[in-house]
């Protein structure tokens, strides 16, 4: 019996608004919190006690799976409060669990400050629309949202390839059927191969993880299919490059074709904690494949699709630098956190130091010993 509770964990993440649970041998339990990790005020974890934790909440089929593969992924819900992706694993012998919160209510396009737009490429009835980003920043909240729009707003059938599932829809105008790898289907590739026979209008695959699932979600997207991923890439030029890349040369002028064709956008996120009080903010960078965007990814010139971006202001389009600084010009995010998650840290430190008159050597309202103070604090920046 584990002296640490289960339930009161789980209670503990969901009241304080945490994203994560860690459950560590040699550690007491951790929480992160707006992206920070917290311990909580408990006994250190021993070796029975994160064995016992597992066995809390983990099938009997996952429990074997730890045991021959040395890892397992699942998820279940905690009443209706929450549901948690669990994902435990060995280390030094030992078993070690993160548990992800996936709240049940699913937020809007203007909770998440999604582009306008988002909403009309939702009606699209073909293409592929990728959202893009480090692992946990949001991508799986942001494709939620967007099939949760799809769903209380058009009449379709969506079927979604999860691994494992996360948010749970509801039929409402639309049927939804959600297959869970390993439980559902065995694999990616084996689901996207039978899904184009279940008459989809929109198919949501969890991640674009090989050459296999790319090429099954491009030839969905080019048969007439509404088709959501997500690319562990952190710009909209960069997503194009690297599922480009994963093809063999022989075959990556076909993809670029199929690409420039198929894809109708990229929506590149990276999450913020607020410079002031709890919580976090979304940034983006958004691309709509215009017809100029379309010939560059054809002719294999992805180099010049950000200045191609920053023409498209009237579409919604913005790089992540220049949302950065704006949330950063406004107050939102701390200077740190702009450099920490840019592209370009050496450009936008650049602007900082400019709007804080330092360029000229004068700064109003403050001393020259101030002034080198806040630039020193603003420590070297890696140029690349």
């Amino acid at each position: 019996m584990a002296t640490v509770n289960m339930d009161r964990l789980l209670q503990a993440c969901v009241s304080q608004g945490a994203s994560d649970i860690h459950l560590v041998v040699n550690r007491p339990p951790v929480l992160r919190i707006d992206g920070h990790l917290r311990s909580l005020e408990t006994k250190v974890l021993g070796p029975d006690d994160t064995v016992a934790l597992m066995k809390s909440i983990t099938p009997e089929k996952n429990q074997q799976e730890l045991q021959e593969e040395g890892g397992t992924d699942f998820g279940f819900a905690y009443g209706d409060a929450a549901r948690f992706r669990v994902s435990i694993f060995k280390q030094r012998g030992n078993v070690t669990l993160v548990l992800r919160l996936i709240p049940t209510a699913i937020m809007t396009f203007e909770q998440i400050g999604l582009p306008k737009i988002c909403a009309a490429l939702c009606r699209r009835p073909r293409g592929l629309f990728l959202v893009t980003g480090p692992t946990g920043c949001g991508k799986t909240t942001t494709l939620a949202c967007m099939i949760n729009y799809i769903n209380e707003n058009l009449d379709r059938h969506i079927i979604t390839i999860e691994d494992p599932i996360e948010y749970y829809h509801d039929h409402k105008k639309c049927i939804i059927n959600q297959r869970e790898v390993g439980i559902d289907v065995p694999s990616f590739g084996e689901a996207l191969r039978r899904v184009l026979r279940m008459d989809p209008d929109v198919i949501l695959v969890g991640e674009l993880r090989d050459l296999e699932t790319i090429e099954a979600a491009v030839r969905a997207a080019e048969t007439g299919h509404l088709v959501f991923s997500t690319v562990h890439t952190t710009s909209a030029a960069g997503t194009i490059t690297r599922m480009i890349d994963v093809f063999p040369p022989n075959q990556q002028e076909q993809i670029r074709t199929q690409l420039s064709t198929n894809l109708i956008a990229v929506l590149s996120q990276a999450l913020c904690p607020l410079a002031e009080g709890k919580g976090r903010v979304a940034a983006y960078e958004f691309m709509v494949v215009t017809s100029a965007i379309s010939n560059l990814i054809r002719e294999n010139k992805a180099y010049r699709i950000d200045s191609t971006i920053q023409t498209g202001k009237k579409l919604g389009m913005q790089l992540l630098d220049d949302h950065l600084w704006r949330l950063y010009d406004a107050g939102t995010i701390t200077r740190q956190e702009m450099l920490d998650k840019g592209r370009q840290p050496g450009a936008l430190q650049d602007k900082a130091v400019a709007k804080m008159g330092i360029a000229k050597g004068r700064g109003k309202g403050k001393t020259k010993t101030e002034m080198e103070k806040e630039l020193e604090d603003m420590g070297p920046i890696l140029r690349i």
